[in-house]
Formats: C-alpha cells, sequence, structure tokens
C-alpha cells in the first residue's frame, strides 16, 4: 500500500481485522487489483476534502485554549491557534499537554524548543509569558510551519534549522523538548538551561537519567510522560 498510495491511506479497526483504504481514482483501483486481486471500490460522498477537520479539536490545558483555526476560542481566555500541516503538534497530543502544564508552573523567563515541530510549545510559552523564545527543529518544513503559525498568534518567535545533538544552541532559563527518550538523553548535557522539561515518550520505565540535571517532577496521561528538571550535581 505505501508503493501505491505513498501520499497516505487509511488503517480502519474492524472486528474481523482491519481494511486498507486508498482514496484514489480509477487508475489507483485498477493497480490495487492488480496487487491484491479482487478489492471492493465505493464512490466517496461529497465534502471528503474537509473531513480530516474533523479529528482536530480544541483543547484546554491549564486555562490555555489550543485549537485549529476554524474554531472559534473563547473571548476571556489565552489562546494559541495552530493550523495543522505537516509538522507535529497541535495541542492535542498528551506528551504536548503534560509539557504545558509543566511548563506552565515554573518561574518566566527565557526559553528554548528544542524539536518544535508546528511551534505549539514555543508559542504557548510566549503566550505564558516566557520571553526570549528560540525554537529549533532539524526539519526545515517544521521551522516554516512554526514561523508561519507565530505570526498568526501575534507572539515573536525566533524560529530555525539545528540539529540540537551537535548544532550550537542558545542558552536560556527553560528548554522544552517534546521529543523521544533517545534524543532528550543524548541533547540535554549540551544545554545551558537552568529548568527542563521533557516528553514525547511512554509513562513505562524511568525517568530519563539526564546528565547534570536533577528530577523534580512527573506528570503522565493516558500512558505517556512529561518530567521537570533542574540544574544540579547528581
Amino acid at each position: 500500500m505505501l508503493e501505491l498510495f505513498p501520499q497516505g491511506f487509511e488503517e480502519i479497526d474492524r472486528a474481523d481485522g482491519i481494511d486498507l483504504v486508498a482514496y484514489t481514482d480509477p487508475g489507483g483501483e485498477e493497480r490495487v487489483w492488480a496487487a491484491f486481486g479482487p478489492a471492493r471500490a465505493s464512490d466517496v460522498a461529497s465534502g471528503w476534502e474537509d473531513r480530516w477537520r474533523e479529528f482536530h479539536k480544541p483543547v484546554v490545558v491549564d486555562g490555555l485554549w489550543i485549537g485549529p483555526p476554524w474554531e472559534q476560542p473563547p473571548s476571556a481566555m489565552l489562546s494559541v491557534v495552530i493550523d495543522p500541516g505537516r509538522a507535529f503538534g497541535t495541542g492535542a497530543h498528551a506528551t504536548t499537554r503534560l509539557a504545558l502544564h509543566l511548563l506552565g508552573r515554573l518561574e518566566r523567563g527565557s526559553l528554548l524548543d528544542v524539536g518544535c515541530g508546528s511551534g505549539v510549545l514555543a508559542i504557548a510559552a510566549a503566550k505564558l509569558g516566557f520571553q526570549p523564545v528560540t525554537a529549533v527543529d532539524v526539519d526545515d518544513q517544521a521551522v516554516a510551519a512554526a514561523r508561519r503559525n507565530a505570526d498568526a498568534n501575534g507572539v515573536t518567535l525566533h524560529a530555525r534549522v539545528a540539529d540540537a545533538a551537535c548544532d550550537e544552541l542558545p542558552s536560556a532559563d527553560v528548554a522544552v523538548a517534546n521529543v523521544t527518550r533517545e534524543i532528550v538523553e543524548a541533547t540535554a548535557p549540551r544545554l545551558e538551561v537552568a529548568r527542563l522539561v521533557a516528553s514525547g515518550y511512554l509513562v513505562s520505565g524511568r525517568p530519563p537519567r539526564l546528565s547534570g540535571f536533577v528530577h523534580v517532577e512527573r506528570a503522565s496521561e493516558g500512558g505517556w510522560a512529561a518530567d521537570a528538571y533542574a540544574r544540579g550535581a547528581q
């Protein structure tokens, strides 16, 4: 299916297995038949182009509203509007919410977002009063998305392409890294920060052991975890 439809296809859980569904034209249907034999085809109902929007709903994290541009944020609430695109991070994932929860408990200051994706954490931090805010990612499309989202939210964000494992990074009061456990453990010793919020991994197992940092607090939700650290001797 990946070879036939590299742009993507849908997996639908059924009681007796999984359906693999491609939204395609008669040529694509012919390729499916050639690869797999007889397949079931049906016309797609009108409005399919916008149906993906149903999967992107607003969330509220400690009084901060995060949602897509077609939803209306409450007037009395701080809001972060994120346009879902190729860059990871709409606010809906538990790791994003957990990281925001721990960030909100810290004293405001300068902030570095490692692996910024869409920029949701960096933008939310700016809305919460962190300044200046720098966001880095190895993906240039993610950095471009972060810049667009920052402009749409009226916040100042210094976003640039950088590999946190080897490139020079600015010092900051706080760093946030919603990535993988392996990247957190490899990157943390290079960070010149007083506080670190890490997320992006499952709650099972110990918190990451980070050289030069002391574990302060853990938050978890739906099998995912986030951890807060302070600079100090181990």
